[in-house]
């Protein structure tokens, strides 16, 4: 997939569209698979082609998702793709009305319900994944003592590194060395908190 630019989501209309649990888990997956077609994800999702096809269209209503060139000769199937490098979600975009905040808020807790459910199931799998897949993950926590401007810094230094790693791992994919390339989540969350 080319590089495409990561969208910066400000309005309620797309932040619904995507906060729904089946839309995100379809947006998830073909992010990762670059390309799909909605049987391909339904099969995924356990959920009828039909009912994927409408959530489908709806993210493309959005512009979260476009239509993909076809990569069968099957002329019936229709691909879809991302239409962004990613998206973002801030706070800041949605304090100027309680209803938004609130969207803001319901949405928030779905991704962070979905990656939990991400990691428990890679916890419950991980005898199948062997040693150096399990002795790569990690699983940490870091308590700091930060201003707001120096979390800022970190989050932006933290990302400016996982770009780099995304990059260089893309160009090698590229490049023929997929020997051993696994899709890998890294969820990394900075908040105040007080005891």
């Amino acid at each position: 997939m080319a590089e495409k630019e990561n969208r910066r989501i400000t309005d309620l209309g797309t932040l619904k569209a995507l906060a729904h649990p089946l839309r995100m888990k379809l947006y998830r997956l073909l992010f990762v698979a670059e390309a799909a077609t909605a049987s391909q994800l339904a099969e995924q999702v356990d959920e009828a082609v039909s009912l994927v096809s409408y959530h489908l269209r709806k993210l493309a209503e959005h512009g979260l998702v476009e239509e993909a060139e076809p990569r069968s000769g099957d002329a019936r199937e229709r691909w879809w793709q991302p239409a962004t490098g990613g998206v973002t979600v801030r706070d800041e975009d949605f304090r100027d009305a309680p209803e938004k905040a609130a969207a803001h808020l319901a949405a928030s807790r779905l991704f962070q319900d979905q990656r939990s459910e991400m990691y428990r199931t890679y916890l419950d799998q991980r005898a199948h994944w062997g040693t150096a897949w399990n002795e790569a993950a990690s699983d940490s926590e870091s308590l700091l003592r930060l201003t707001p401007a120096e979390l800022t810094e970190l989050q932006k230094e933290l990302l400016d590194v996982v770009k780099r790693h995304d990059d260089r791992a893309r160009a090698r994919a590229a490049a023929g060395e997929t020997e051993g390339r696994e899709n890998v989540a890294l969820h990394v969350y900075g908040f105040p908190f007080r005891v």
